[in-house]
C-alpha cells in the first residue's frame, strides 16, 4: 500500500498476512459444513399449508376439464366464440376437445335434441369415466327451446342425463358460458371423496 510515494508495508509482509488468513481458514475448514435440519423444520411449519384430499382432488379436478361437445345445432357458434383468444375457455385447462368421450370428463350440450338421438347423447355420457359432468347450454338444451312442444323434441337434456349447471340463452353469449363454467368449478371445488358415486 502506498501513501503518497512511501511503502507502509512491503510485498513479503502483505504475503505473509495473507497466506496466514489462508491458512487458518483452511484449518477451519477440513471437514464438511453440516446442514443442520431445524432450519428446515421452521420453513415446513411456516410455509407448508396442510390440507385435505378433497382440496387436492377438487383443485386437480376443476383445474382440467376436459370437455368432450354434443351441439347439434347453433350453440356451437357461441361455444367456437368462448374457445377463441378473446375469451380463452384455455386459462380453464380446457383447451382441447377430447374427440372421444372416454378421454372426457366434461359434456357440453347444446342445441335441440330429438328423440332418435336421445340414444346416442346417453352413449356419450355413458362412455365418459367417472367423475364426470355436464353443462347444457342454451334454451334448447334446457327446456327443447321454442320446439319443446313438438313430438320429436326431448324437453331438455335433463331428461336423458343428470345436468349440473345450466347456461340460458338463445343463444347464450360467450361470456355466460364462461359464468357457467366458473359455476361448475365452484360445484367441483364442493365435492367430498366420502360422498362420491352417490
Amino acid at each position: 500500500m502506498e501513501v503518497g510515494r512511501e511503502r507502509i508495508y512491503s510485498a513479503a509482509e502483505l504475503d505473509a498476512h495473507e497466506g496466514a488468513l489462508i491458512e487458518a481458514l483452511r484449518a477451519s475448514s477440513q471437514q464438511p459444513v453440516t446442514d443442520p435440519d431445524e432450519w428446515l423444520q421452521k420453513e415446513l411449519q411456516r410455509n407448508v399449508l396442510v390440507t385435505s384430499v378433497d382440496a387436492v382432488l377438487n383443485w386437480s379436478r376443476r383445474s382440467s376439464l376436459w370437455p368432450v361437445i354434443c351441439f347439434p345445432a347453433c350453440c356451437a357458434f357461441e361455444f367456437i366464440g368462448a374457445s377463441a383468444s378473446r375469451f380463452d375457455m384455455s386459462r380453464f385447462g380446457m383447451d382441447i376437445l377430447r374427440g372421444s368421450p372416454r378421454q372426457a370428463d366434461l359434456l357440453i350440450t347444446a342445441g335441440t335434441l330429438t328423440w332418435k338421438m336421445a340414444p346416442q347423447v346417453r352413449r356419450l355420457y355413458d362412455q365418459m369415466a367417472e367423475p364426470k359432468w355436464v353443462i347444457a347450454m342454451g334454451a334448447c338444451g334446457i327446456t327443447g327451446g321454442i320446439f319443446r312442444d313438438s313430438y320429436s323434441v326431448v324437453p331438455g337434456y335433463n331428461r336423458i342425463v343428470p345436468v349440473d349447471v345450466y347456461v340460458p340463452g338463445c343463444p347464450p353469449r360467450p361470456e355466460t358460458l364462461l359464468n357457467g363454467i366458473e359455476m361448475l368449478r365452484q360445484k367441483i371445488n364442493t365435492r367430498s371423496i366420502a360422498t362420491e358415486g352417490e
